[in-house]
C-alpha cells in the first residue's frame, strides 16, 4: 500500500487523482438522484458538492480523511414541495437557510460543548422524525416503480416495461450491497443505475419501445455551465424547509462518530464537532446559494475509505476535483437525464425504506424506556403529525407543515412533558 495513500496525514500530490476519481464514482448514483427526484440540474448538484467538500475541508483544516459531502436525502420531501409550489429560486432561500441553521448550531456546540444536542435532540425525537422522512416519500418511489411521475402524475413507462426495469434495479442494488466483493461492494447505488439502465435498452430494442430518449443526448454540448440558480427571498419556504435541518443535524454528529471509528482518531476533540457542523453548514448554504441541494457526509464514501485504506484526507480534495470538473461536461448531466423513471424507482424503493430503518434504529436507543407514558406520547405526535401531513397556517402564505412540524413538535414535548419519574 502506498504510505501516502494510507497515512492520515495531509499530503496532496497527483498520484491520487486514480483514487480520488474512484471515490466520487462511489458517490455518484446517490448524488444525482437527488436533484433528478426533485427537478434540480444533477451537474449544479455535482459542482456543489465538490465545492462543499472543499469548504468542508478548510473548515477541518483538512484533518478527516472519509468525508465527501454530496446531496442530502433527507431534504427529497421538502424540496419536492418547494418547487411546486414556489419554484426554484424560492426553494433554494428555504436550502440556504437550513445551512445557516448548521452554522448557528456549530457556534452554539462552541459556547456550551455538545451535550446540549442530547438534551434537545434526543433519540425519542431524532429517531421518529427521520422515520417520517423515509414514510412520507414512500409513494414517491412506489410511484415512480411503476412508471408514472414522483406524484403519481403523468405517465412516462408503459406499467408492465416499468414494473420490470424497478425490479431489475432493485434487484441488483441488494443482491450487490449483499453479495458484492471489494469494491463492487460499495457501489450498489451505481450498480442498480447501471444495470437497470444497460436493461431498458434491452427491452426497449427486443420490444421495439422507446425507455430511453437520446435526442438531448446528442444536443448536449461537450462543456457547459452548470444551471446556477439565484435565490429568491421567500418567508414560506424559509419556515416550511428549515426545520427539516433537524434531523440531518443530530445524524451529522452520529456520521463524525462512526467516522471516528474507521481509523481510531477522536473527531470530536480535533478538529471538533463544532467544526465539522460549520463545514457542513456552510457547504449547504452554499449549495442553496447557486441552486444545489444541501449537503451531508456520505457513509458509502466512507466505506470505500475502510475498503481501500485511502486516510489521507487529500483523496477527497482530487474526488472534490473530479466532481467540478464533471458538472462542466454537458454530455454527464444529460445522460444522467435519459435514466428510466423506473430504474430509479427500484432503487429508490430501498433507500427510503433503508432511511426508516435508521430513525427506527434511533429510536430503539430508547430501549423499554420507549413504552414510558412520556415517550409514547412524543413519538406518536411526532409520527402521526409528520406522515398525516398536518401543517399550521403562519400568516402571508407561509405554514409550517411535514418533516418541519413534525420536528418542533417533538423538541417541543421533550422540554415541556415532565418525566414521570
Amino acid at each position: 500500500m502506498n504510505d501516502n495513500i494510507s497515512s492520515t496525514e495531509y499530503t496532496f500530490n497527483p498520484g491520487q487523482a486514480v483514487v480520488g476519481a474512484q471515490m466520487m464514482f462511489v458517490a455518484f448514483g446517490a448524488l444525482v438522484l437527488v436533484p433528478i427526484l426533485t427537478g434540480l440540474d444533477p451537474s449544479v448538484a455535482l459542482f456543489t458538492a465538490g465545492v462543499g467538500t472543499l469548504i468542508f475541508q478548510l473548515c477541518t483544516r483538512g484533518q478527516i480523511p472519509p468525508v465527501f459531502l454530496a446531496s442530502s436525502f433527507a431534504f427529497i420531501a421538502p424540496i419536492i414541495y418547494g418547487v411546486k409550489t414556489w419554484g426554484i429560486p424560492a426553494t433554494m432561500c428555504g436550502l440556504a437557510a437550513a445551512g445557516v441553521v448548521y452554522i448557528v448550531l456549530s457556534f452554539i456546540i462552541r459556547a456550551k460543548g455538545s451535550g446540549f444536542l442530547e438534551r434537545y435532540l434526543p433519540p425519542v425525537v431524532v429517531g421518529p422524525v427521520i422515520m417520517v422522512i423515509g414514510m412520507i416519500l414512500a409513494p414517491v418511489a412506489i410511484n415512480m416503480a411503476i412508471g408514472k411521475t414522483g406524484d403519481g402524475g403523468a405517465v412516462l413507462v408503459p406499467k408492465g416495461y416499468a414494473i420490470a426495469l424497478a425490479l431489475i434495479a432493485l434487484i441488483t442494488t441488494v443482491v450487490v450491497s449483499i453479495k458484492g466483493q471489494g469494491f463492487l461492494r460499495v457501489v450498489p447505488i451505481l450498480s442498480g443505475l447501471v444495470v437497470g439502465y444497460v436493461a431498458a435498452l434491452i427491452i426497449g430494442a427486443v420490444a421495439d419501445v422507446t425507455l430511453i430518449d437520446f435526442s438531448s443526448v446528442a444536443k448536449a454540448p461537450i462543456f457547459s455551465m452548470p444551471s446556477f440558480v439565484t435565490p429568491e427571498w421567500n418567508w414560506a419556504a424559509v419556515l416550511f424547509i428549515v426545520p427539516v435541518a433537524i434531523a440531518p443535524a443530530i445524524e451529522h454528529f452520529g456520521d463524525i462518530l462512526a467516522i471516528r471509528g474507521v481509523t481510531g482518531k477522536d473527531y470530536m476533540e480535533k478538529p471538533g464537532i463544532q467544526n465539522t457542523m460549520l463545514g457542513d453548514g456552510l457547504a449547504t448554504t452554499f449549495a442553496g446559494l447557486l441552486g444545489g441541494p444541501p449537503n451531508t457526509t456520505y457513509s458509502e464514501v466512507t466505506g470505500a475509505v475502510v475498503l481501500t485504506k485511502s486516510f489521507n484526507p487529500a483523496i477527497m480534495t482530487w474526488a472534490a476535483i473530479w466532481a467540478v470538473v464533471l458538472s462542466f461536461i454537458g454530455s454527464v448531466g444529460a445522460i444522467v437525464g435519459t435514466i428510466p423513471t423506473p430504474v430509479m424507482g427500484g432503487i429508490l424503493i430501498l433507500l427510503f425504506g433503508a432511511i426508516t430503518v435508521i430513525g427506527l434504529n434511533s429510536l430503539l436507543r430508547v430501549g423499554d424506556e420507549l413504552m414510558k407514558p412520556r415517550n409514547l406520547i412524543i413519538v406518536s405526535m411526532i409520527l402521526v403529525v409528520g406522515i398525516g401531513g398536518m401543517s399550521v397556517p403562519l400568516g402571508g402564505g407561509a405554514s409550517l407543515g411535514g418533516i418541519g412540524l413534525a420536528g418542533i413538535l417533538g423538541i417541543i414535548l421533550n422540554l415541556i412533558i415532565p418525566d414521570s419519574e
